[in-house]
């Protein structure tokens, strides 16, 4: 959502300024800048408008798409994604870190129940399907952009947090009417004809475990790797004789696909040592991918991607192992989600870590009323953000 839950009555909010989302538009897409491990990024504003509801039992809000930037602070790249809001009782936090993730760690308030169906309104509506194309496969005419977008925003509610549109209203922010009888009517059609979709959009690259540790002459690890991609070459940073091989064959391999897991094998003759795993490509981040925020302090919205786009991606996995006969080094703890991405970064020893981190970036902007109902709509206004983000 936009979202900005305001509990203005219908013609007021219609008839006046209201407040609403804006943002700044990333710049089109250049090189992809690398990242490390699931896709982090940073939400940099509106990608697009589409008009306001009320959802059955809800405050009247807008609607909108997202763009989030893809890469580390003010070091990220320009590649953007397009994404669609599932979780629509949070706000959205200025500044908030978000990263990609699986459909079941959804954190939002409500259940995001039917992640299938919310992944089909994302693949046969806007902006993957465009107006033209929608008015045919709903019986529909005069559709415009700004009324798919509503109406698929609804429909994703609907299935991401159980509501039900109401009432369709102009967005203020847009320089065109709404026709509510359209946004109604693609509503519902989208929510009627949802499918199941439930083989859930790959990552565009996870390596799992981070580390693994043994003994000279064992096979170390057995490292899980999940991409978009059709194969990844790898690269192994080890002393001679370490090789990678598949965990099941044995195999030596140069290049692993989407659910392949592997270990690095040790000669018995091998000193204590270090070796270090090495993944990079070009890799899709799918529509139907989760982004949520990194903080768990700080909840924001939840989104989910509304396109695909193709990134450089980079993980590795670090082992280490002692002579034959020893005792296999310890492993340190996992860094946590919320951990300080500086401090985690040496917990793989001896690697080029390339992170990726995704940031959000909401700007509002607020335009006066005129005479005394000011002081009224920002009471109002303030009571609404409360109840819409949880926070004062």
């Amino acid at each position: 959502m936009t979202h900005v839950s305001l509990r203005l009555p219908p013609l007021l909010a219609a008839a006046t300024s209201v407040l609403l989302v804006s943002g700044l538009t990333a710049p089109a897409a250049a090189d992809p800048a690398p990242y490390q491990g699931s896709v982090r990024g940073q939400y940099t504003g509106v990608a697009e408008h589409g008009h306001a509801v009320t959802m059955r039992g809800e405050p009247f809000t807008t609607t909108a798409t997202f763009n989030v930037r893809l890469g580390e602070g003010d070091s990220g790249g320009d590649q953007t994604l397009t994404a669609y809001c599932i979780d629509f009782r949070t706000g959205l936090v200025e500044d908030a870190p978000y990263r990609e993730d699986q459909w079941e760690n959804y954190p939002g308030q409500g259940d995001f129940a039917e992640p299938g169906r919310v992944n089909w309104i994302l693949r046969n509506s806007y902006p993957v399907v465009d107006v033209t194309e929608l008015e045919e496969r709903a019986g529909m005419a005069r559709l415009t952009e700004s009324e798919a977008l509503t109406a698929t925003q609804a429909a994703i509610w609907h299935f991401s947090n159980a509501l039900d549109l109401e009432r369709v209203e102009p967005n203020p922010e847009l320089d065109v009417n709404v026709n509510a009888g359209n946004v109604t009517h693609l509503y519902d059609h989208l929510v009627d004809n949802a499918d199941v979709l439930a083989n859930e959009p790959t990552s565009a690259l996870t390596l799992t475990p981070g580390r693994d540790s043994g003994l000279a002459g064992e096979e170390i690890g057995a490292f899980t790797v999940e991409t978009s991609a059709a194969t990844i070459p790898v690269r192994l940073e080890a002393p001679d004789g370490v090789e990678l091989v598949d965990a099941e064959s044995g195999e030596v391999l140069d290049e692993v696909a989407s659910g392949d897991t592997v270990a690095v094998s040790v000669p018995s003759d091998a000193p204590a040592g270090e070796a270090v795993l090495v993944l990079e490509t070009t890799a899709s981040v799918e529509i139907g991918r989760l982004f949520k925020g990194e903080d768990p302090d700080e909840p924001t919205q939840t989104l989910i991607t509304a396109q695909d786009s193709d990134i450089i991606v980079s993980e590795t996995a670090a082992v280490a192992w002692d002579a034959a006969g020893g005792t296999p080094p310890p492993l340190d703890p996992e860094p946590s989600a919320s951990a300080d991405r500086a401090a985690a970064a040496p917990a793989r020893e001896g690697l080029a870590l390339t992170g990726g981190a995704v940031a959000a970036l909401v700007t509002a902007a607020l335009v006066a009323l005129a005479g005394g109902g000011a002081a009224l709509y920002l009471a109002r206004r303030r009571r609404a953000h409360t109840h819409t983000t949880g926070t004062e």
